[in-house]
This record gives structure tokens, sequence and C-alpha cells, in this order.
């Protein structure tokens, strides 16, 4: 018997019968079905939070350095020195794996305080 054999075997049972072949397996193979179909979804949630999720680089400090630092500072709740350090050294990365949504509201503060901002 095939591996596509045994697919095609699996899927024509009913709910029952899946539960029983499910128990039998954990017990002949000493294994728990609960961790493989935990692991299932847990593998595909990177693919998707990378989807959800965006870094956030400061191209350019703008002709305003103080406001973009003052920006800076409040939405990444840093010290002044080290969101001015952040600033000065642009291109600079400012976040990394924020929500879209909180990325793309990030970026419009530090673009209406004169800076240029670049989401990867």
């Amino acid at each position: 018997m095939n591996q596509d054999q045994i697919i095609e075997a699996v899927e024509k049972l009913s709910v029952l019968e899946l539960n029983t072949l499910v128990k039998a397996i954990e017990e002949k193979w000493g294994v728990s079905a609960t961790a493989v179909a935990a692991a299932g979804p847990a593998a595909g949630a990177p693919a998707e939070e990378a989807k959800a999720t965006a870094n956030v680089e400061l191209t350019d400090g703008g002709a305003n350095k103080i406001a973009v630092i003052k920006v800076v500072k409040e939405a990444l709740a840093l010290g002044l020195k080290e969101a001015k350090d952040l600033v000065d050294a642009a291109p600079s990365m400012l976040k990394t794996d924020m929500k879209k949504e909180e990325a793309e509201a990030l970026k419009k503060k530090v673009e209406e305080a004169g800076g240029k901002v670049t989401l990867k």
C-alpha cells in the first residue's frame, strides 16, 4: 500500500473511526496527535506573521531633525539621547516586526515631522 492509498483510505473514515485510528497510533508508537496538531498551525504562523508585519527604517532625518527626534522619542519610548542617536545615524532601523498598521502610523508621524521612512 503506497502513501496515496493510505491517504485515500483515511479520508473515507468517519470521525469515530478516525478517532479510534489516532488512539491506536498513539498507543502503538508512543506519540501524541495533539503535539502534531499544535505544531501544524504554528508552522504556518510565521509566514502569515511576515505578511502582517513590517520593519521601519529611517532613511533620512530631514531638515527639521528636532521634530523627527521628538516623534521617534515618543513613538519608541526612548530617551532623548537614544532617539537623537537613531536620527543622526540615518539610515537606521527604528523598529522591526511591527504590525503593518502601527508601522504605517509611525511612518506617517515621522514624515509629517520632516523625516523619510521606508517600510521593509
